[in-house]
């Protein structure tokens, strides 16, 4: 009697230190990187919420194109009730073009952060005229479809043809560039374009010569389409072009953008447990708490700009919203435009049409 009164002693000692264990927030990235940094931040601030005073952990697992993090949250971490993923953008486009573990579909969501991408170019740059540089790289597909559509205007039915040979004509795409040369070379006039966070513009080019050239805008989840940037209006991509082209963008290329550049910026800084996870509500109240904190959320706004979040509760009806835009001539189209305009070893995944 002694022995089993021992034994459910000590089994419920365990118990309740698994209960009482510590959440871990994977990112799949080396520290110091945006979403490193989002993700610190998210940490601090998300466990002041937590009903029983757990702590929020990071761990870093860093690697090419940051899959392989997201690819071990999948295969094994996933299956902790205290582990936590961090997805950004480049996860969004990687789960649509490269070979990958991971399958937003099989998770509960968190949060994410209906976010943005700003594009500058230089003053007075004429869209119309000339060639284009612009130092491209991972995370960056929709911008350079979204520029090859304004520069080189409407084309017979969107073609990827007709788009790849404005794009070899006019466009000087440069992999492999680090990003704080982008930003000093597009600042010194060797780049015509750059793209930035919200934030990163905010705080690089407020009294410089370049100029705002178009966001990308938000996913209005109720009415299933894209709005403007409540913190850059009257700048969206689709109203830059009707500006400057006299109609609205549309054809291959123009799904092939809307796919890459939904994925990206709706999951850019998004939060996922496993499907089923019994700490999903517990960790959606938290967040909800945290949203709604003034100071929590001024810190967080700070490095992203004022974005709304998309709370778990609606989950399901963002990516109800993003499988839809995988139809096959998108995925197809995407994958043509990054493999012959970037150079970039993308794959046709059918698969994903069955989601």
């Amino acid at each position: 009697m002694k022995k089993l009164l021992v034994s459910a002693l000590i089994a419920f000692g365990l118990m309740a230190g698994s209960a009482q264990a510590d959440y871990t927030l994977i990112v799949p990235q080396e520290p110091g990187k945006g979403t490193s940094v989002w993700g610190e931040i998210i940490a601090k601030n998300l466990e002041k919420f937590l009903p029983d005073g757990e702590k929020v952990v990071i761990r870093h697992i860093p690697g090419a194109r940051d899959i392989p993090g997201y690819n071990k949250f999948h295969n094994s971490l996933r299956f902790d009730d205290k582990t936590i993923m961090v997805a950004h953008g480049g996860n969004g486009v990687s789960f649509l073009l490269d070979k990958v573990d991971y399958n937003y579909f099989e998770y509960d969501l968190i949060g994410s952060m209906n976010n943005d991408i700003v594009l500058g170019k230089q003053n007075g740059k004429d869209e119309k005229t000339g060639t284009w540089i612009i130092a491209g790289g991972s995370g960056y597909e929709p911008d350079g479809a979204a520029l090859a559509m304004l520069v080189c205007g409407p084309q017979p039915n969107g073609s990827i043809d007709a788009y790849l040979e404005c794009w070899r004509d006019r466009v000087n795409w440069i992999n492999g560039v680090a990003g704080g040369e982008k930003r000093l070379g597009f600042m010194n006039g060797e780049f015509d374009v750059t793209r930035e966070s919200p934030a990163a513009w905010n705080r690089f080019y407020t009294d410089v010569e370049q100029e705002l050239w178009f966001t990308h805008g938000i996913l209005d989840l109720e009415n299933k389409v894209q709005m403007n940037d409540p913190n850059f209006p009257g700048s969206q991509m689709e109203d830059v072009y009707e500006k400057l082209w006299g109609e609205r963008p549309s054809g291959e290329l123009y799904e092939a953008y809307r796919l890459t550049r939904n994925w990206r910026d709706v999951v850019q800084k998004s939060l996922w447990v496993n499907k089923g996870n019994p700490n999903t509500q517990i960790l959606r109240d938290a967040l909800h708490e945290m949203i709604n904190d003034p100071v929590a959320s001024a810190e967080i706004y700070a490095k992203t700009g004022t974005y709304p979040w998309i709370e778990g509760k609606d989950g399901q009806k963002m990516l109800d919203i993003m499988k839809s835009l995988i139809t096959e001539d998108a995925l197809k189209n995407a994958v043509r435009w990054n493999q012959e305009a970037y150079g970039f070893p993308s794959i046709y995944k059918p698969e994903l049409l069955e989601q």
